[in-house]
Order: structure tokens, then C-alpha cells, then sequence
């Protein structure tokens, strides 16, 4: 269960300031100090007030844009009261919706601009310009011709529909994890999103037909990988199971009557399939024209929106070549770490990446083959939380207590998956928070390995990170912005190091280091996709003899890459910013610094672009001081 916060929130001081209210007159009638502390009441009410308002008018402008994107609505726990409706809603995948969306961010955008500031406390000021950073980002986005613009979130998607993005593949699992299903009206709900299925999936189909007319067509082999995926979810959607066996299954545990069911099952088999089959016809056709280039600088307009979506991915205007070489430079410095570990432990010959291999064949650290190889990779990772859980104390002075779960991402989904994913629960702890392990084959995972995914995906990594966001303001519980999240991710590796993970257990350090530098090749392999005209099987083998990466592993990956380009390059790139501003508080601090101190202050600093974070390290610094 979630920790309940027994210090007083905001929204419960302004509660109470609120009620208190009544009694100041009286204090206007005593003469003398009374008076002036009245008048320093008063302009602290005045201050208050002007907080209130401006995170009112931030809330306003968070459900605007949960309008849009309702479905994020309910992960958050928020499609609830005047705002249930939403839970019977989807996002409107027409271009004609996607236009509608970006006037609404262009109104937000406005009156965030013409915000007075007078009065605003430095959270408040920093929650509006996490807003507006956002929001123009975005903008940029929209205004390219083509692409799956994210708002306050990760991807950086050109195909509106590929092997790893699109609705099929993501309601689905959305409908089946996150939409609730605890009593009648929720099954109406629910019936009511899926009656909006078809449509959603017809306008991704008319704006992939768009691109395809002005010559935007994805590599062959992501669409043979979409197509193989698609006929599974077509062949899924006739018997009802994409989304009507769990409604039947939680009709049956409400003991509630199971006619609904059958009304979903009618939809699924019917519309729904038709859309997808709509879907796949589109994709064959495309398959006809595909080349098997795999940049962005191959298509139209693709250096624009390469440019966009590194800008997206890392918050910075860093290009592609200053990525590359940062990218190769601190590969270089993370094996520089790794080479005596290795020569410790019995490894001398070969390259860093070559020797990395070899223990990667190292029987003493995989798991078994099968399902014996799955529950041996549950245990592990259980093994890893439960130990992580218990260290927090030691690494930060607020805490948390996330409701969590580990759970396999679905079959049908795993061939264009990464190997892992995390994130945090709801916002009313109502869904937890989830650790998605990819176990297709458990030759994905080592021993040595899979300690350091597991902090990374859950604590103090994004499930951890995750809880700290969901106390923030609506408006900052939705953004995100990918160096932070995922650049916190990798420091959560680190802080999981310097707590004492690895220090009986050498070779999960080097699992740990490795982790690093497959970051850092990510930099490298991305950019040279999408700026430097480098193939597929080049990409791949440069993690796997530089780096001695799994091929298994990088083959998905790389992929990944070719249809959320950018993506990739924040990890490290924001692991490195985090790192550089806790240097910088050690070095102006000295003594009074404190490790527990530094990250909480930037954990509640929220997930917010990397010069944001720069000012939230410098208010620990300026309050450490005195």
C-alpha cells in the first residue's frame, strides 16, 4: 500500500487557511501589534491566495488536456466525480483530434504566458514553467507533418502505427491493467470505451495513410514485425480476447450478470476486428513500397523531426554529432571501470566487449531454459526488491512505500518489446505500480544482470521516482520528461551500488557498469541510425562487440530505436546531468552535504526538464547553507 504522508499538504493548508478566514475580522478592532500582525497576516493570505489561484488555474489546464488523452485519466486514479465520463472515453487518433489537441495545448500555452507571477512561491513558478516547457515542445511536434506526438511523455514516435506503437497493441493491455472493473457501472464503462475502439483505430488509419501519400513509410522489417503482430490481435479480437474475456472474468468475480459480456464479445469480433483488419491491409500495403533503410534521414522531412525528437528526448539542444561523441566518450570511461573487475575475476584477454561476451556464456550465471527459467526469474527479481526496499532508509530522509507488481508483459506483445519497462502506479494507489519483465526466451536476462534492471524499473528507480510525482500538483503528476525519468532510473541503479548491492557480489557490478555502458551506447547507436547513415546490423553489432551485449537482447533494441528515434539518448545523457549537479552540491557544500538530503530534494523536485533540475539542486544548495 501507498504511505500515507502524515506531514500536511498544500491543498490541506489552503483547506485550512480557507475556513480560517472568518475570523480576521475581529483582528482588524485590536489596536497596536495586533494591527500589524494583521496587516502581516494579510499579505500572507494574499500570497496564499495567489498560490491557490494559480494552481487552480494549473488544474484546469491538467484536465484539459485529460480531455484529450483520457485514458491517462484513469491511470492516474482522476476520471472520477464530474470528471468520470472520461473513463468511458479514448483519445481522438484523427487528424482532425490531433489538431483539436494542439489548440487546446495552444489556448493553455496563452494563458500560461499571460499568468501574473506576482506573489507566486518558487514551487508554483517552477510548476508553470514545467508547464510551459512542455507545452511549447509539444507544439513543435504538432506542427510536423507527421508523427505521434507525445505530450509530457516518452516516445517519439514518426509511425503511427508500427510493431511498438498503436492501439492495438496498447489498449489492450491497457484495458486489461489499468481500466477498473469493480462493479457494474465500471463494466459499462468499459463497454463504452470499447464501443470507441474502432474509431480510434480508423483515425490512426487515416493518418497513416496520410504519411504513406506524402512518402513516410516505415523500414520492412518493422512492418514485417507490426504485421505478424497485427494477425495475432486480429485472431485474438474474433474470439474476444483482447478485451472481452476480462470483462467476462471480473462479471464473474462480481457474481454480476454476464450479458455484457456478450455485448463486448459482439463488438470485438465485429467492429473492432474490422478495424484491425482495416489496419492490416494498410500495413501490406506499405510492405509493397518499404525499403529496408532504417533512419530518419532516409524519409521526408526525417532530419526536422530527428532534430525535434532529440530535442524531446534529452530537454537540451545538444545535435546529433555532440551526442555521438559524448555517447562514445563515456563508453570509453565506463570500460576504463570495468577492465580491472573483469581481470579480477579471471577474464585478461580480449577487449572489454569481448570478454563480456564470454561471460555472458558463462553457465554458472543464466537461468534455466522455460517456464523452470521464469519462476527463476520472479524469485530473483522479488529477491532484489525485497532487499532494496529495506535500504531506503539510508538513502533518502522522505519516504515512500510503493504498491507494486511484477508481471510479464503479454505474449502477443514480446517480439517488439524491450526488455523490460516500469512505471508508477495511480495517483489514488488504487493501480500499482509495475515492473513489465520481457520472458520470451530467459536467454534475455543473467544472473549478473538482472539485479540492476530490476532497481532500475522499480526502486528507487521508476516506480520509486513514480510515487514522489504522484503527490505533486495534477498538472505534474501527468509530465514527464524522458532524461529525468529515465536519467533517475539509471542513478537509482547507482544509488542501489553505493548502498552495498553488488559489494559480495563482484560480477553483478560488472552486470551493473555494463548497464551504464549500454546507455551510453544507445547515445552512439541512435544517432548513427537516424544522422549518420548506419544499417541495422551495423547498430547491432556495435553493442555487441563494443560493449559485449547480447545479440538476443539488441536485436529488438535497435529496433526500438528505428521507431522511437531519439528516445534512446536521454537515458544516459540525464544520468550524467544528475550526476554532474550532485558534484556540484558536494563541491559548493562541502561538509554540509548530505547524500539523503541531495535526493530527496531532487526527487521532490518532480520529473522535469534537466534545466529545471539545475535550479532545484541549486534552492538544496542555497538551503543547506543556512
Amino acid at each position: 500500500m501507498r504511505e500515507t504522508n502524515k506531514n500536511i499538504t498544500r491543498r490541506q493548508a489552503l483547506r485550512s487557511t480557507a475556513m480560517g478566514l472568518g475570523g480576521v475580522s475581529a483582528l482588524a478592532l485590536m489596536p497596536g501589534c495586533a494591527g500589524a500582525a494583521y496587516q502581516a497576516g494579510n499579505a500572507a493570505a494574499a500570497s496564499t491566495d495567489a498560490n491557490a489561484n494559480a494552481n487552480a488555474m494549473l488544474d484546469r489546464i491538467a484536465y484539459a488536456m485529460l480531455e484529450h488523452e483520457p485514458t491517462r485519466a484513469t491511470t492516474l486514479g482522476v476520471d472520477t466525480g464530474s470528471y468520470a465520463h472520461l473513463r468511458g472515453k479514448l483519445e481522438d487518433q484523427s487528424p482532425e483530434g490531433q489538431d483539436a489537441y494542439a489548440s487546446t495545448l495552444r489556448e493553455s500555452l496563452a494563458t500560461l504566458r499571460a499568468y501574473p507571477r506576482e506573489g507566486l512561491d518558487t514551487e508554483t513558478l517552477t510548476n508553470i514553467e514545467v508547464v510551459e516547457s512542455a507545452y511549447e515542445l509539444a507544439l513543435d511536434g504538432f506542427a510536423l507533418p507527421y508523427g505521434d506526438t507525445p505530450v509530457g511523455n516518452w516516445r517519439t514516435a514518426p509511425y503511427v502505427v508500427i510493431q511498438n506503437v498503436g492501439a492495438y497493441i496498447g489498449l489492450p493491455r491497457f484495458m486489461q491493467s489499468d481500466q477498473p472493473l469493480r462493479s457494474a457501472t465500471d463494466a459499462d464503462f468499459y463497454i463504452e470505451r470499447m464501443e470507441a475502439v474502432p474509431e480510434a483505430l480508423g483515425g490512426e488509419l487515416e493518418r497513416i495513410r496520410n504519411a504513406r501519400a506524402m512518402g513516410l513509410v516505415p523500414p520492412d522489417f518493422l512492418i514485417d514485425k507490426a504485421i505478424g503482430q497485427m494477425e495475432l490481435s486480429l485472431a485474438s479480437a474474433g474470439k474476444g480476447e483482447l478485451f472481452t474475456d476480462h470483462l467476462r472474468g471480473a462479471l464473474a468475480e462480481m457474481g454480476t450478470d454476464e450479458t455484457r459480456a456478450d455485448q463486448a464479445l459482439a463488438i470485438e469480433s465485429g467492429a473492432i476486428a474490422a478495424a484491425l483488419e482495416a489496419q492490416l491491409e494498410e500495413l501490406k500495403q506499405q510492405r509493397g513500397v518499404a525499403t529496408s533503410d532504417p533512419g530518419m534521414a532516409a524519409r521526408p522531412s526525417g532530419e526536422e523531426f530527428y532534430a525535434w525528437a532529440l530535442r524531446s528526448s534529452t530537454t537540451t539542444r545538444l545535435t546529433p554529432d555532440e551526442i555521438h561523441r559524448q555517447g562514445l566518450d563515456e563508453l570509453e570511461q565506463l570500460h576504463a571501470r570495468m577492465d580491472p573487475i573483469l581481470r579480477e575475476i579471471g577474464y585478461t584477454s580480449g577487449s572489454v566487449g569481448e570478454r563480456m561476451q564470454t561471460l555472458a556464456a558463462d553457465p554458472r550465471y543464466k537461468f534455466s531454459e522455460g517456464d523452470k527459467g521464469r519462476e527463476e526469474i520472479f524469485a530473483f527479481i522479488n529477491e532484489q526488491v525485497d532487499w532494496i526496499r529495506a535500504q531506503m532508509p539510508r538513502a533518502f530522509t522522505e519516504l515512500v512505500d510503493p504498491n507494486l507488481e511484477v508481471t510479464r508483459i503479454p505474449i502477443a506483445e514480446e517480439a517488439g518489446a524491450p526488455g523490460a519497462y516500469g512505471g508508477a502506479g495511480s495517483k489514488d494507489g488504487t493501480i500499482p505500480g509495475r515492473f513489465w519483465i520481457n520472458l520470451r526466451t530467459t536467454d534475455l536476462h543473467r544472473k549478473y544482470d538482472l539485479a540492476d534492471l530490476t532497481y532500475h524499473e522499480t526502486i528507487p528507480g521508476h516506480v520509486w521516482e513514480g510515487e514522489y510525482s504522484n503527490r505533486l500538483p495534477l498538472i505534474r503528476s501527468i509530465l514527464a520528461f524522458n532524461p529525468f525519468s529515465e536519467g533517475w532510473a539509471l542513478y537509482g541503479e547507482q544509488i542501489a551500488d553505493e548502498l552495498g548491492a553488488y559489494d559480495d557480489f563482484k560480477v553483478g557490478r560488472l552486470g551493473y557498469l555494463q548497464s551504464l555502458a549500454f546507455r551510453a551506447c544507445r547515445m552512439v547507436v541512435d544517432t548513427g541510425l537516424h544522422s549518420k547513415g548506419w544499417s541495422r546490423e551495423q547498430a547491432r553489432q556495435f553493442f555487441v562487440e563494443r560493449n559485449g551485449s547480447k545479440y538476443e537482447e539488441v536485436a529488438s533494441e535497435v529496433d526500438r530505436y528505428c521507431s522511437w528515434p531519439g528516445q534512446a539518448t536521454g537515458y544516459k545523457l540525464g544520468h550524467s546531468e544528475i550526476v554532474r549537479q550532485r558534484e556540484r552540491a558536494q563541491a559548493e557544500l562541502g561538509s554540509d552535504y548530505d547524500f539523503r538530503a541531495f535526493n530527496t530534494a531532487v526527487i521532490l523536485g518532480g520529473n522535469a526538464p534537466l534545466d529545471v533540475v539545475d535550479k532545484t539542486v541549486s534552492r538544496y544548495i542555497a538551503a543547506a547553507r543556512t
